[in-house]
């Protein structure tokens, strides 16, 4: 069942209000007090109290001897590495793209690295069509593309280097420029800074992109999502609407995939 129909389905109250207390302990780096985590989950810790004794003997949560703290127990840890073994970050992007293209009014592309560099793995077309030389499988010019330039801020040295080597051994990657000299300085700071890189009217004259980010639980580079579309109805400004929607969508995929709220956002 996908995540958003969870919401309109009959719940427990009860549960849902326990699970504030594991959902404070989460966002916490070490354990709590009591009165701590009654505060967090905002309730009184005559009531937080016999939830945590419950979760206790579930194994979710295990009480400090010394200092009567609380943290989450080994039944915490081994729900958590299940979901973690069990995330796809296409499957999760998928649908959010969808919406994203839907109220933007604008195609949308979902890329990763491959073997030959940033590699479109999803392209959803808008209602409005444009006319781009893009499917599955195409590789994007690192230094570019918006789409390339997420992988040139956000990709271990190693790598780039790699494709750099292939690059000069592989006439088709040379055909395709996709690495033509360094991103200047100043514009990889801002993509770094702001987890977002622009791509006015190039490589595909009359098209503009925006893309954003998506980074996995250990905080690395997961996948690019892209909106492009004609520069006439596409507004390519970092502070504008079309790049708010993309940053919500990427801080959702990153959410998903285990990142705090907020690391896309930037």
């Amino acid at each position: 069942m996908p995540v958003s129909d969870l919401e309109n389905q009959r719940s427990i109250q009860s549960i849902e209000i326990g699970g504030r207390l594991l959902n404070a302990l989460a966002l916490q780096s070490g354990p709590m007090s009591l009165k701590e985590l009654a505060q967090a989950a905002e309730m009184t810790p005559s009531k937080a109290h016999p939830y945590l004794v419950s979760f206790g003997r579930l194994g979710l949560i295990e009480q400090e001897r010394d200092s009567g703290q609380y943290r989450l127990g080994p039944a915490a840890l081994q729900l958590g590495l299940s979901c973690l073994r069990q995330l796809d970050p296409l499957k999760i992007a998928g649908p959010l793209m969808e919406e994203l293209s839907e109220r933007i009014q604008q195609s949308a592309v979902i890329a990763v690295w491959g073997n030959l560099g940033p590699t479109v793995v999803r392209m959803i077309e808008s209602h409005q069509p444009i006319h781009v030389n893009m499917r599955v499988g195409t590789v994007m010019s690192v230094n570019r593309t918006a789409t390339g330039k997420i992988f040139a801020a956000f990709m271990p040295e190693q790598k780039l280097e790699a494709l750099k080597g292939i690059a000069l051994g592989d006439r088709m990657l040379r055909d395709q420029k996709v690495i033509d000299v360094a991103l200047p300085s100043q514009e990889l700071a801002r993509i770094k800074r702001t987890a977002m890189a622009q791509a006015i009217g190039q490589p595909i004259p009359g098209i503009h992109a925006l893309s954003a980010a998506v980074f996995d639980q250990f905080g690395a580079l997961a996948l690019a999502i892209t909106a492009l579309g004609p520069a006439e109805s596409f507004d390519v400004a970092l502070d504008g609407p079309i790049a708010q929607a993309l940053r919500e969508t990427a801080d959702q995929i990153s959410h998903r995939l285990g990142q705090p709220r907020g690391r896309s956002a930037a």
